[in-house]
């Protein structure tokens, strides 16, 4: 992957949850993990049907050079969208180059 082609800056967040002293409920949160730069790309028309045919929710294909740590459970935050990770897909050459995150759009609560 050419460096030219990363050249959005996004920021991934992980989940992190605090317990009030008091009461003992958890309260759900975002924490940042890292801030890198990535090639995000919409699906097009062509896609977007296809993944609708599947009934997916995949809006969006977000590549990252690799990073360890990178899971379903954290989103992505790009300029004022708010990108849900679905998987994570390993490049196929060594698995160690770039990652491919499919991701669906909107507010992730936690």
């Amino acid at each position: 992957m050419r460096a030219g082609l990363l050249r959005h800056r996004i920021t991934i967040q992980q989940p992190d949850y605090a317990q009030d002293p008091v009461t003992g409920e958890t309260t759900p949160s975002w924490i940042e993990a890292a801030k890198t730069w990535a090639s995000v790309e919409p699906l097009s028309a062509r896609d977007f049907i296809a993944a609708a045919a599947n009934q997916t929710k995949v809006s969006a294909r977000i590549v990252i050079r690799y990073r360890a740590g990178i899971d379903a459970t954290m989103r992505i935050l790009h300029r004022d969208k708010i990108y849900n990770i679905e998987g994570v897909l390993a490049d196929k050459v060594s698995g160690l180059e770039y990652l491919t995150l499919p991701c669906s759009e909107g507010v992730n609560d936690g």
